[in-house]
């Protein structure tokens, strides 16, 4: 059994409505939303935050394959940053099939960009959500 790790984002009592009721643009505040709930159906999950930001559904243990090192992380979740949304849905390779037919996105290390809802197909994200939320990469 590998180390658990100390990181700093953690999962927190703060209210994740007053988070996002504090988010200035309307827009963004409106697709937060829309996201939470996707979020919410598909993990059957109460929304935390977790550090500053970010909203997790969900608390897992993952290990590191590469290096053994275990955290406490959310399955899925989404942060509303300045210039996009960042969406945490486990692995993108289990998305391949979808990635092309969802819309305008951009891809990280395990995170899914996008600067609007309206600008992808919000089945196509649903679906991907619903994946994610699903899927069994890691330890209960």
């Amino acid at each position: 059994m590998g180390k658990l790790a100390e990181i700093k984002t953690k999962q927190n009592s703060s209210s994740v409505n007053d988070f996002i009721n504090a988010i200035a643009d309307e827009q963004k505040r409106s697709d937060c939303r829309v996201i939470l709930k996707m979020m919410e159906k598909a993990t059957k999950e109460e929304p935390k935050m977790w550090g500053s930001s970010m909203i997790g559904f969900g608390k897992v243990r993952y290990k590191s394959p590469a290096t053994g090192r275990e955290v406490d992380w959310f399955k899925i979740g989404f942060s509303p940053r300045k210039a996009n949304f960042s969406l945490h849905l486990i692995d993108l390779k289990l998305h391949t099939d979808a990635l092309p037919k969802l819309g305008k996105h951009k891809t990280g290390l395990g995170c899914l960009y996008i600067n609007k809802l309206a600008d992808v197909d919000i089945k196509v994200l649903e679906k991907m959500i619903g994946v994610a939320a699903k899927h069994k990469l890691y330890q209960d």
